[in-house]
């Protein structure tokens, strides 16, 4: 496996009247993204969450992960700029997070492992407005059997 620069997938881009159809799609998997101890720091100040496990290599060392793991948060802020690079709806004036219906941190995220995205468009209806889609959200830690995050995730989209 080589980390050899390739640039990230071009999404797939959806027009919003024809997001309908869509539905039933996987989009992705993204790019790899690797997570660092200085992403973690730094969220960690951010959030005011500042566990050893995420902090402190000597005590992390002695727990089950072995090492520091980065906040399940942090992997959940991480969706959003890998789900960029995966799906595009086009003809929207502006799109908002709506909240989560489901989320799970089934594997810890080492600090230094890479991460990527997939994502199924679940359902899409309509608001006042507007669509409400909900995409089945996994991020996969490389190398892990579990994934390191699955989340239901309800984006609204305006035109």
């Amino acid at each position: 496996m080589t980390d050899a620069p390739t640039g990230p997938p071009a999404p797939a881009t959806i027009a919003l009247a024809d997001l309908p159809a869509a539905v039933g799609t996987r989009f992705g998997p993204s790019s790899w993204r690797t997570v660092t101890q200085d992403e973690v720091n730094r969220f960690a100040d951010l959030t005011d969450d500042h566990n050893p496990v995420h902090l402190d290599p000597d005590f992390a060392a002695r727990t089950p992960f072995g090492g520091t793991i980065a906040h399940g948060y942090l992997t959940l802020a991480l969706v959003v700029p890998l789900m960029a690079e995966i799906v595009q709806v086009t003809g929207v004036g502006t799109g908002i997070n709506y909240g989560l219906d489901r989320l799970r941190f089934p594997a810890p995220v080492r600090v230094g492992s890479r991460i990527r995205a997939t994502s199924t468009l679940a359902e899409v209806t309509e608001v006042p407005g507007g669509l409400q889609a909900v995409y089945e959200n996994v991020v996969e830690a490389e190398g892990q059997a579990k994934p390191a995050l699955a989340a239901t995730m309800l984006v609204r989209y305006y035109a």
